[in-house]
């Protein structure tokens, strides 16, 4: 059987590019040994990855990643835990990981999701009102104050009051310190965050943990000491989740879940909601589509009907295809020699699918460049085709919450506002974090309200 392709770019050289120039980094190893490469890029774990970027070998990692073959530990995303804590279920393992995710997935689908309709419509609708006709914003800004709120209300359960307030100005002051470009080279090299006092990036970043966490406890204290059955929020449904043993969640293990769902749904689901915009305005053919789709939902409201409407949701697929949030899949061991696509594996080695070469595969998306919704409509991909999510075991328990949001923003926003792209050059991705964001933060400005407004209506529409 064939050895792995293997760069000779030196290990640091590779992990520069990794940080600074992802995609090209993915595209060059992509062009230069095709379906499967060695990359090494982690400054943590000394043997290199293996990139997967074909469906047929990530759909084989991805259905035997709980077995003797093949493993998804945790662990190895200790990268991850200054930023979600030890406790997070990212970085859990096996059997512990399994029961984790069992007793936190209820609030994420089914009914409850019908529950979280009402709030993230509203909360759309309050940010819109602060844009003023002709002032330019940012609209990645916009879309960061919208996901901040569905997190604090949807998630979180805070609605007003003074602990509201301090946590949406701390938390977002706590991300933003971690995701610009040029802090997410400590993600990748912790050991360059030296904490020399207060008026350090690491003395801030410590600082702003302490106030949000003080905060966050005291919130998870008086809602455990007064637990109200009638509330639907996250934080609710996880003080009274039980696994089959009857045992919940504590303190510190509800407290690192929040900030993973925090981390994990306001960064990303804001991003791709910029992109979207950004999109929809860049090219009149698909605005004029989604305008006349829209147009026909006026007088239906059902939030869920909304969400479900083809054509918007193929605008938002293609936004999380040509720009995955996630670039590649959590890592997978492999636990036994075995091959895949002709390549032999041995124990030990890590293998992650390649999230952006796969969406960006000519054989499965034709001018994979282009921006063209039209190819959700016309053809069904497996899960291993499209999958900006990740998959398995692992893959991102928020992802219909986040589809949910995006779909409604989206459609709220467009369906009252007249917006206006003002940036006149291509919109190039800078790394922020573990994320691919809009470089400058896609300057829009509103000009009118939409001809398909429905800001006229007196009942808002409701999500049963």
């Amino acid at each position: 059987m064939a050895s792995i392709p293997r760069s000779n770019t030196p290990a640091l050289v590779q992990l520069l590019q990794w940080v600074f120039n992802p995609l090209g980094y993915m595209r060059t190893n992509f062009q230069r040994f095709g379906d499967c490469f060695q990359a090494e890029i982690s400054p943590v774990n000394p043997e290199p990855l293996i990139l997967l970027n074909h469906p047929e070998a990530i759909q084989y990692v991805l259905t035997h990643d709980s077995t003797k073959e093949i493993t998804s530990p945790g662990d190895v995303n200790i990268l991850a835990k200054p930023i979600f804590g030890e406790n997070s279920l990212i970085l859990l393992n096996g059997k512990q990981h399994r029961r984790r995710r069992q007793l936190i997935m209820p609030p994420f689908h089914g009914e409850r999701m019908k529950a979280y309709g009402d709030s993230i419509y509203t909360i759309a609708r309050e940010v819109m009102a602060t844009w003023e006709i002709g002032k330019p914003f940012y609209v990645r800004d916009a879309m960061q104050q919208i996901t901040m709120r569905v997190i604090l209300q949807v998630v979180f359960g805070l609605h007003e009051g003074e602990r509201y307030r301090r946590l949406e100005r701390l938390l977002a002051e706590r991300l933003n310190l971690i995701t610009t470009p040029v802090t997410s080279i400590l993600v990748f090299f912790p050991q360059l965050m030296l904490d020399l006092g207060s008026w350090s990036l690491a003395g801030k970043v410590r600082r702003l943990i302490q106030e949000t966490d003080d905060l966050l406890y005291a919130e998870i204290r008086e809602r455990r000491a007064e637990p109200n059955p009638e509330r639907k929020d996250v934080l609710s449904l996880l003080l009274s989740a039980r696994d089959e043993e009857g045992q919940g969640l504590t303190d510190a293990q509800l407290h690192d879940e929040l900030i993973t769902l925090l981390v994990a749904g306001h960064e990303t689901t804001a991003t791709a909601l910029a992109w979207a915009f950004y999109w929809v305005h860049r090219l009149p053919e698909v605005r004029h589509k989604l305008m006349a789709e829209l147009a026909a939902y006026r007088d239906t409201p059902d939030l869920m009907a909304l969400a479900r409407l083809p054509y918007l949701t193929a605008v938002c697929n293609e936004t999380l295809r040509i720009h995955p949030v996630a670039l590649v899949t959590l890592p997978r061991r492999v636990e036994k020699s075995m091959q895949i696509q002709g390549y032999d594996l041995q124990p030990g080695m890590l293998l992650m699918g390649c999230i952006y070469l796969v969406h960006h595969r000519e054989d499965l998306y034709p001018d994979s460049h282009n921006f063209r919704p039209e190819r959700f409509i016309e053809r069904n991909y497996s899960p291993y085709e499209f999958l900006p999510f990740g998959g398995g075991v692992r893959r991102c328990i928020g992802a219909a919450l986040a589809m949910y949001e995006m779909t409604l923003v989206l459609s709220t926003i467009l369906n009252e506002c007249e917006l206006e792209l003002l940036e006149t050059q291509e919109v190039k991705p800078v790394r922020r974090g573990g994320t691919l964001a809009p470089s400058g933060g896609i300057r829009m400005c509103k000009v009118g309200e939409s001809p398909h407004q429905v800001s006229a209506r007196t009942v808002a529409p409701t999500a049963v």
